[in-house]
């Protein structure tokens, strides 16, 4: 088979410590693959894709155990039980209040939830000839800080021929791959719980995996249609600018820590909408898509940041805005038994 799952050890660590492994997802024919380490927090580490003749690393996360927990970007990390940012860490639910760790100390806010760093279980993997797929699954107690509701989080990866996606126009070649992202937060506890999902990865184009990166000055980036949203100097929402048809800007001049609400595209079936992202290179013509599955409680926000080093690009796909735990836009209350679930995919055009 074309598609094949193997692990190697992700290391070295310092002495007497368990080694992470890394899964690796692959296409043997085509060069194209992932890479993830269930142990820190189901982290994509590398992204690999190809267009014709042309292989492009599009996500290469630290090459060192101890730069990866010393990373304070959160490359690719899933965003949970909220993305963004909650003010001051605090929230009111069902007549009390949480005080959440801060962890966004500049700006005096919680970040990004928690399961970042936690260790993920894997439940299944497969390898097929049109996909590699690999389960993975966090199953929490309710014992964080300011956060008390039990819940499973399960994630499947997949590196899968880009033809058989089932959102966005597809490309015509069965040959190349797509990377497809699936999610289910499940409320696992007795009493209600709010939640919240958001993916964080950074983008960049490299023609040859071993070459430095191109700048995002060289890159144009495409937007759905959108209505930003507006932040004050905690970066906190507090209102909404107009609202914008899809369009495209150029990267070198733009500095971007942005949210948008995202206006879906029509999908194949009235239950069906997506949005996509697209991200050109002005260098080798590449056009990287990044889609995410809209609707009733699915992914119908955005955050597009360029960091100040300008070498890369997140495009963040999130089911709420910033503070959805305050301003409850885009939020889900989960009761037991209940789950939140979506789709997202990465795929070279």
């Amino acid at each position: 088979m074309p598609f094949q799952i193997t692990t190697q050890p992700f290391g070295p660590l310092p002495t007497g410590a368990t080694p992470l492994t890394e899964y690796l997802l692959e296409h043997t024919e085509t060069g194209e693959f992932i890479t993830v380490i269930p142990e820190f927090g189901a982290v994509l580490r590398r992204l690999v894709l190809r267009k014709g003749k042309h292989v492009f690393a599009l996500i290469e996360g630290p090459d060192s155990p101890q730069a990866l927990m010393a990373d304070e970007s959160y490359a690719s990390a899933l965003l949970y039980p909220f993305p963004s940012r909650i003010r001051h860490g605090i929230y009111h639910f069902e007549g009390q209040d949480y005080a959440l760790k801060m962890n966004d100390t500049h700006r005096d806010n919680a970040m990004h939830g928690f399961v970042h760093g936690r260790v993920f279980s894997v439940i299944s993997q497969e390898a097929t000839d049109t996909h590699a797929q690999l389960v993975l699954r966090y199953d929490y107690t309710g014992d964080t800080f300011g956060y008390p509701f039990p819940f499973s989080l399960t994630v499947t990866y997949e590196l899968v021929q880009a033809n058989l996606l089932r959102h966005g126009s597809n490309p015509e070649k069965d040959h190349m791959c797509a990377l497809r992202i699936s999610y289910e937060a499940k409320n696992t506890g007795v009493t209600s719980s709010p939640a919240a999902f958001g993916w964080h990865p950074y983008f960049r184009f490299s023609e040859d995996i071993e070459l430095a990166k191109e700048p995002i000055g060289k890159m144009l980036l495409t937007l759905p249609s959108r209505i930003p949203i507006s932040l004050d100097e905690y970066m906190i929402p507090n209102g909404q600018l107009p609202a914008e048809m899809a369009g495209t800007i150029e990267l070198h001049d733009q500095h971007l820590d942005t949210a948008f609400l995202i206006e879906p595209t029509s999908g194949p079936t009235d239950t069906e909408s997506f949005a996509e992202t697209i991200l050109t290179s002005l260098v080798t013509g590449a056009r990287l898509i990044v889609g995410q599955q809209t609707g009733d409680g699915k992914l119908n926000y955005l955050v597009c940041y360029t960091p100040t080093r300008r070498d890369r690009i997140a495009i963040e796909p999130l089911t709420a805005n910033v503070d959805a735990f305050n301003n409850g836009q885009g939020l889900a209350i989960l009761k037991p038994g209940e789950a939140l679930t979506g789709t997202m995919w990465v795929r070279l055009d």
